[in-house]
């Protein structure tokens, strides 16, 4: 199946991740610049009001960007919306995305309802939607979606516990719409291993955490560089739903990262009331960042990557095997 004339002519097959707090105005335009696709929770942009200023104000650079720029490769712009019942700004959220025509949603939590999916599909975006098992996979796409993000064992925030290998094998037995994979990937070499493995994208979202653009304190950005993948822990204490965080801010928080609770996962919240306390304390990232050794700037990351890429793809074809 070709893919949606949106994640065509991308620099490199990779879409950012999301990233609560953390992706902003700068941190999109800057991954949308470097020809991969730039996106932000629509929930970053606070009061609600702020989500068309903040709209307005990435088209504005990309569009000065594609006029000094012609021949340019510029990403779209992606926003992720939370279908959860606690969201009470999703439909005025989806509303100005509407309006906005912007090119990719991406859904998270329970599969969007039709009248969502409509209002997308009427201008021709496109919604791909997180999923952490098959079972989500299947009401996904029963509901319309048109695209996949495979969220396996590793990935930061929010994340399965699936290896990428079982969850994109199987996957690809009943669907070969677009599949982007999420899950400690943070170079070019696992770029290409998630293309074959079968995925048409990798969703990276930790390596953006400690760029020059991310709307990230120095102490998160330098817990970065300083971890590796033996200092995320993997628990459902902070939000209710699972997920990979720095081992440092749960001790800075005061508490055991050995001994958490578990957490009623029916307490989870996403109202424009409930502040986001739990990821601006609570450092999610995902266990590739033990591969992250500095604070870039998103174009030289996405150079790297390009380098990585190219050089990983050169070594696989020139490889011995199979004989």
């Amino acid at each position: 199946m070709a893919l949606p004339a949106a994640l065509q002519h991308l620099s490199l097959p990779v879409i950012g991740a999301p990233l609560f707090i953390a992706s902003c105005p700068a941190l999109v335009i800057a991954q949308c610049k470097a020809g991969i696709v730039g996106s932000f929770p629509a929930l970053n942009a606070r009061p609600a009001e702020m989500l068309e200023q903040w709209l307005q104000q990435i088209e504005q650079a990309l569009a000065d960007h594609r006029a000094a720029h012609p021949d340019a490769v510029i990403g779209p712009i992606a926003v992720n919306q939370i279908v959860h019942q606690s969201n009470d700004r999703l439909a005025h959220d989806v509303e100005v995305c509407v309006k906005h025509r912007v090119p990719v949603i991406i859904s998270s939590l329970r599969a969007p309802p039709k009248e969502m999916l409509d209002a997308i599909h009427s201008y021709g975006g496109i919604v791909l939607h997180d999923i952490i098992s098959i079972r989500h996979a299947h009401k996904a796409l029963e509901a319309g979606v048109d695209g996949l993000i495979l969220v396996a064992s590793g990935a930061g925030g929010h994340a399965g516990g699936l290896s990428p290998f079982a969850l994109v094998g199987e996957v690809r037995k009943f669907f070969d719409g677009p599949v982007a994979l999420s899950g400690s990937i943070a170079s070019g070499d696992a770029i290409l291993a998630a293309q074959s493995m079968g995925a048409d994208f990798a969703y990276m979202g930790s390596r953006w955490l400690a760029t020059q653009e991310a709307n990230t304190s120095e102490g998160y950005r330098q817990a970065i560089v300083e971890s590796t993948a033996a200092d995320i822990v993997y628990t459902n204490l902070f939000t209710g739903v699972h997920g990979n965080y720095l081992k440092k801010s749960i001790v800075n928080a005061g508490l055991d990262p050995d001994n958490l609770p578990e957490a009623d996962k029916t307490a989870m919240n996403f109202s424009s009331a409930s502040g986001a306390k739990a990821w601006r304390d609570i450092w999610g990232a995902g266990q590739g960042v033990g591969l992250m050794e500095d604070v870039p700037a998103v174009a030289d990351v996405v150079a790297r990557l390009k380098h990585e890429y190219i050089a990983a793809r050169e070594r696989v074809m020139t490889s011995d095997f199979p004989r």
